[in-house]
């Protein structure tokens, strides 16, 4: 999920063409200190705020759990077990019930790790948080939309991870591991 080279509004299904004020078409303005979809006639701002998502990181022993994604986008590549928050749930809520949904483990979360932002692809603006779960119950399988999961040891991850900001916990928590 990384933005590294990409500007949101450039052919992102997302942006307002026309004003849903007044209807006149969008152009593009600084506002707040970014480029972002203004309407000159009325002043409306678009901003792209981004969607909430939460990750599970889990620990078997000195092996981390990874999820092999079973659709689009990034089919068959390799994340945390993570997802999209509900509208009727907080962050730590969605971490939990991602995990249960991926990989059959009941977890309780163990505290805050990380959070990134980025782009999944094609267009969406996302931020992730990143939490350290502890396993309670349930058995390793792979369930909803993910093709397999694992265990495997930090300097021997199945490949390619899918998003940037995952690769990017991933490589953090080997560091602190040799450290």
């Amino acid at each position: 999920m990384s933005s590294a080279g990409m500007d949101p509004l450039d052919n992102n299904r997302h942006v307002f063409r026309y004003c849903p004020h007044c209807r006149a078409e969008m152009a593009r303005g600084l506002e707040g200190g970014l480029q972002r979809p203004v309407c000159p006639d009325c002043g409306f701002v678009q901003y792209l705020n981004p969607a909430p998502g939460a990750a599970a990181i889990i620990f078997q022993g000195d092996r981390i759990c990874l999820v092999q994604r079973k659709f689009a986008p990034k089919e068959g590549q390799w994340t945390l077990p993570t997802g999209f928050m509900e509208w009727n749930e907080t962050v730590r809520q969605t971490a939990v019930r991602e995990c249960l949904e991926e990989t059959g483990l009941e977890v309780r979360i163990t505290g805050l790790y990380a959070a990134e932002s980025g782009i999944l692809p094609p267009d969406i603006p996302v931020q992730v948080t990143f939490f350290r779960a502890q396993v309670m119950g349930g058995r390793a399988q792979a369930g909803d939309d993910a093709a397999a999961v694992g265990f495997f040891a930090l300097d021997d991850l199945p490949g390619p991870i899918a998003f940037a900001s995952h690769r990017k916990v991933l490589d953090q928590l080997a560091r602190e591991r040799e450290s």
